[in-house]
């Protein structure tokens, strides 16, 4: 099993990246969020990996955080979701995000993935809601509402990724109030990039 591979980014594609470890080429499916967040060609990185073995070929998916890899673990073992769904998942929301929608039951944020609709939304929840918990070591309990989803929903229509969206709101400070403020400081964020 191929659990972590450092080397230097030789090529970066639209949906995954050739990693040179030693003079070997590792092509690792990433997602988008993991792609834009992988340093340029020539740069070394470390990522957390998931081998996909099947009769027709290997896969390696690479992540940024043993969690994210965590997660998907927890994701594949759903009937119907492999792992190139599960990295799906993975690249709408942050793992903490993804834990408190689990463990709230908050579908929405599960459903707004490509290839998921609400059955499958549904069945995430059900299925993975006490293991969730004990993965995030007891958190569950002190998730915060998620009451953003109004914010990052005007941020998505004005053209803005998901992810991207999450990370701004994640830079306001719980000193905006308001929906308003809050989507216009997230803006600033966004614009800075």
């Amino acid at each position: 099993m191929i659990s972590t591979l450092e080397g230097k980014v030789s090529l970066k594609a639209e949906k995954y990246a050739i990693l040179d470890v030693n003079g070997i080429g590792y092509k690792i499916w990433c997602s988008e969020k993991t792609l834009s967040k992988i340093p340029q060609i020539g740069q070394s990185v470390k990522l957390y990996t998931y081998l996909s073995v099947k009769e027709n070929g290997w896969d390696l998916f690479g992540f940024l955080s043993f969690e994210e890899v965590e997660l998907l673990e927890l994701l594949i073992m759903i009937p119907g979701i492999g792992p190139k769904t599960a990295a799906n998942i993975l690249s709408g929301a942050s793992v903490e995000d993804l834990q408190e929608a689990i463990v709230l039951g908050d579908e929405t944020i599960l459903s707004r993935v490509s290839g998921i609709g609400k059955k499958v939304a549904q069945k995430i929840v059900i299925e993975l809601k006490s293991k969730v918990k004990k993965l995030s070591k007891g958190a569950g309990d002190k998730f915060r509402v998620a009451d953003d989803i109004e914010i990052i929903d005007a941020l998505v229509t004005l053209g803005y990724k998901v992810y991207e969206a999450r990370e701004a709101l994640k830079q306001v400070p719980e000193t905006v109030k308001g929906v308003e403020n809050r989507v216009k400081e997230a803006l600033k964020r966004l614009g800075k990039k």
